[in-house]
């Protein structure tokens, strides 16, 4: 179920201090976070996230294109090496 229109869109307040001060201050170094249920928005472009997959941190460069999209939606939780028997026939 989508969130509703009029409460806007979900980001975290930490993390949106610390983009505006990244912006502000020309910070060039990668935000480090954990909430992968935060939208991206517009302030976002430029920045890079470490995105916490449960594992590891992964890095995601922001662009325009990305906005409105969630932070989670990059930095994907699962691994999948692939079937075994397509390796087998492949040799």
């Amino acid at each position: 179920m989508a969130r509703s229109v009029w409460k806007g869109p979900f980001v975290e307040l930490s993390l949106l201090k610390k983009a505006v001060a990244a912006q502000d201050g020309g910070a060039r170094g990668a935000i480090k976070t954990w909430s992968r249920r935060s939208t991206i928005m517009p302030q976002f472009v430029g920045l890079t996230f470490n995105v916490y997959n449960g594992r590891k941190f992964v890095p995601v460069s922001v662009n325009e294109d990305m906005v409105g999209m969630k932070l989670g939606e990059f930095a994907p939780t699962r691994y999948f090496p692939g079937h075994a028997a397509d390796k087998k026939g492949k040799r």
